[in-house]
């Protein structure tokens, strides 16, 4: 798989290979729809509490008497059915959302959305990314320069989410350039999430050799550990497998000898 490598200014460079197990995945939606549900709970920070008739202020004391006034009977001010008393069936701070999410999981996820949305046509390749100032005028002239590429028009829409621009290593002043344009959000390439890559619109992916280096190498990685979990498997199957063998002869020389010796009756 080729793709086009442009410039700052708009124009196309070069070319380079993409590997397909990064941008040329099938769709997995059951994938993606379960990795975001978990990031999502797990940045949820729980702190939501409402007291119940155990924690609210108040007296126990019974209203009143239980029987002959021909009111309703009732056993305390803090019941839920009073004003100022306790809430039923509310949130509690006790309550733990994390949850845990395997790391081939999250990582297949990711690519799977980058190469839905290199699919798409949205994810735009530039060779490097320099501001020198550190000016928010420098930023919004680069935005400009790349919305005139072909597919890449609403690039400078004025709606938040619209771009992610990922860099292997951002400057100081390239943050301090992007960050007063509410439709560019700038972040490193280790920010990376498909939580995030959800939902933008568009990927913008600079230093494009050590982009896509880090990206392989997060493949790497998952089938290492793959591999050595192989590995693991095979040698516990192994030890298991010697184990019923030598468990196994055993009882056979038991009955060996139980049929050789013989007790006398």
């Amino acid at each position: 798989m080729q793709t086009k490598i442009y410039n700052q200014k708009g124009k196309e460079v070069s070319e380079i290979d993409i590997r397909e197990d990064i941008f040329g995945l099938e769709w997995n939606a059951d994938l993606v729809s379960q990795v975001i549900y978990v990031q999502r709970m797990n940045q949820r920070a729980g702190t939501a509490h409402t007291k119940d008739r155990g924690e609210v202020a108040g007296s126990n004391q019974k209203p009143w008497q239980q029987k002959g006034l021909g009111r309703a009977r009732h056993g305390s001010k803090r019941s839920p059915l009073w004003r100022h008393g306790g809430v039923t069936h509310g949130p509690t701070n006790q309550k733990n959302y994390k949850k845990d999410l395997p790391r081939t999981m999250k990582v297949q996820a990711l690519l799977t959305l980058l190469s839905a949305k290199f699919k798409e046509g949205k994810i735009l390749f530039l060779d490097s990314l320099s501001v020198e100032n550190g000016k928010t005028k420098e930023a919004e002239e680069i935005m400009t320069n790349l919305s005139k590429i072909q597919n890449f028009e609403n690039l400078i829409f004025p709606k938040k989410n619209n771009v992610y621009l990922v860099n292997s290593k951002l400057s100081v002043k390239s943050k301090n350039a992007f960050r007063n344009l509410p439709y560019v959000s700038a972040h490193n390439v280790e920010d990376l999430n498909p939580s995030t890559l959800a939902n933008v619109r568009y990927l913008i992916l600079t230093d494009i050799v050590e982009t896509m280096n880090y990206l392989a190498s997060k493949i790497d990685k998952s089938e290492i550990k793959n591999e050595a979990k192989d590995e693991i498997g095979n040698e516990v199957e192994k030890e298991i497998k010697a184990k019923t063998k030598k468990s196994s002869n055993k009882k056979v020389v038991k009955k060996s000898v139980e049929k050789v010796v013989k007790p006398k009756k």
